[in-house]
């Protein structure tokens, strides 16, 4: 099996048949698996029907006892992805706001260009976002130049959740170290693939901001990022990161 596109989610029964969809008629084959924290308004129940239906042995779901934070339902993925024998896997938000047309070019980035890690990169090239309001936009934007410079890691968008990692990547970072749940989660994934001496590739996209349903970010959220990026600088002073295997 080749490509898994994770995709958790907390109340997406607006978007999730719409994303799912659009992911499995795209002309490279993806499976997708949902990870959905008990979300109350169904969503797990519409992925079901799905499971049982027209995507039946592509479309796969790990139900989690409530919201337990991005990072857990990212790694709980992983694992699974890990487990199952993916090569490719991708980290997608479920509202849209990443468009899966650039699935394609996060898988052309890892299987022909030599990445270990593709990031969709709203800064690699400008700043790339629709209907954002102008704060969030600047305080996203300087959040990244902050950990570029703290972390000293070549990378603009360092928040970004739009991602394809190579398995080997998963496999080798040691996936229960990783600490951080909301954003700083992202940052820590990042930071440590390039610790650990696989190669980053920020391709550029175009990032919309959702229509349907309600955005699950919080201030919290951002606090951890400025405060956890600090932590992640001092703890690499003393951690022993595994090294990419030299092939």
């Amino acid at each position: 099996m080749s490509n898994l596109v994770i995709i958790p989610t907390y109340n997406e029964k607006e978007n999730i048949e719409a994303i799912i969809t659009a992911v499995m008629e795209l002309p490279i084959e993806y499976h997708v698996l949902v990870t959905d924290d008990g979300s109350p308004d169904g969503t797990a129940t519409i992925v079901k029907d799905l499971m049982a239906g027209k995507f039946a042995g592509k479309l796969h779901l790990v139900e989690r006892a409530g919201k337990l934070g991005l990072g857990t339902a990212y790694i709980a993925g992983f694992k699974w992805a890990i487990e199952h024998k993916y090569d490719y896997i991708f980290e997608m938000d479920a509202d849209f706001s990443h468009n899966p047309q650039d699935l394609l070019k996060l898988y052309d980035a890892c299987a022909n260009q030599g990445a270990d890690v593709a990031i969709g990169s709203r800064y690699v090239s400008g700043v790339n976002v629709v209907n954002w309001p102008m704060g969030r936009v600047l305080m996203s934007y300087f959040a990244s130049k902050y950990v570029r410079g703290v972390l000293g890691m070549k990378v603009h968008d360092t928040t970004a959740g739009f991602v394809c990692y190579r398995r080997e990547v998963l496999e080798t970072i040691e996936l229960d170290k990783i600490r951080f749940k909301g954003y700083a989660f992202q940052i820590e994934m990042k930071f440590t693939a390039y610790k650990c001496g696989f190669k980053i590739q920020e391709v550029p996209i175009i990032f919309v901001n959702r229509v349907l349903g309600t955005s699950k970010m919080s201030g919290g959220s951002f606090s951890e990022a400025l405060l956890g990026v600090i932590c992640l600088k001092l703890s690499s002073w003393t951690r022993k990161y595994p090294q990419k295997e030299v092939k």
